[in-house]
């Protein structure tokens, strides 16, 4: 492992919140204010658009915070392509990834900041618990770590994903190690999640920072579709890759776990 450590957590520690965003605006208006909020003056939330065809780019223009980077005119038609848009424009020390239809809770960022002030691993990557919401507002489930069995292990999250993006955060080199994307990969939370592990450390933190809100247009679920040679392809191209990528940085970041 590389022995290089990292403290990015001090107060001055540059956020960027990433968010993709394809026909949001429904709940929009009120997961940006939840998030600008908690940022300092510094920090940025980088939005990349893909081919709304509602009003979301006009909810994030009206926003009018200099803090917001709208990414507008985007034809990927993928939310990994989307996110790696945002994370390739992002500038911050601490990257934080962020669904467009939930709502962040007051506690968040404080502690983000908290969990980065230690000395830790230059690349290291944090999970948040957070509940589970309804259209509404009413709460499905008490904890979203309970629910999907949440926790680390190489084996066991390529198996069966446990990373979900909009509860993460990680430092600014496991940024650097990720991108880019590889072709065909499943999603872009068990990419990050996954290189964190084998190059740094990840810490599972369960404590309540956000509400994911489930509703009809919702991308991911906490039910897995039996689909077993699908399930397996994925699976198979996601190992290669990061064996791909091992071999790529080791001589960086030393030898994977």
């Amino acid at each position: 492992m590389a022995a290089s450590m990292l403290r990015v957590g001090s107060a001055g520690a540059k956020i960027s919140v990433c968010m993709a965003t394809r026909n949001g605006e429904q709940y929009l208006g009120e997961q940006l204010a939840s998030i600008l909020s908690q940022l300092g003056a510094e920090d940025e939330v980088i939005i990349s658009d893909d081919s709304s065809t509602d009003r979301t780019v006009e909810i994030v223009r009206a926003v009018a915070d200099r803090r917001i980077r709208l990414l507008a005119d985007n034809r990927f038609f993928s939310p990994v392509g989307n996110f790696e848009n945002a994370l390739r424009h992002a500038s911050g020390e601490i990257i934080v990834l962020s669904d467009q239809d939930d709502v962040w809770l007051d506690n968040k960022i404080g502690l983000i900041r908290e969990q980065f002030r230690q000395a830790r691993p230059a690349v290291h990557l944090v999970v948040l618990d957070g509940c589970a919401i309804d259209e509404a507002g009413r709460i499905l489930e008490q904890s979203l770590f309970r629910r999907i069995n949440a926790g680390p292990g190489l084996l066991k999250n390529i198996y069966d994903n446990t990373y979900m993006g909009c509860c993460m955060a990680f430092s600014r080199p496991l940024l650097d190690l990720a991108l880019p994307f590889p072709r065909r990969l499943p999603m872009h939370d068990m990419w990050l999640g996954l290189l964190a592990e084998l190059f740094g450390s990840v810490e599972f933190v369960p404590e309540q920072t956000i509400r994911y809100r489930k509703h009809a247009a919702s991308l991911t679920g906490f039910s897995r579709r039996w689909l077993p040679w699908l399930q397996i392809r994925r699976r198979l191209a996601l190992s290669w890759a990061l064996g791909v990528r091992c071999l790529r940085y080791r001589r960086q970041w030393g030898t994977p776990r």
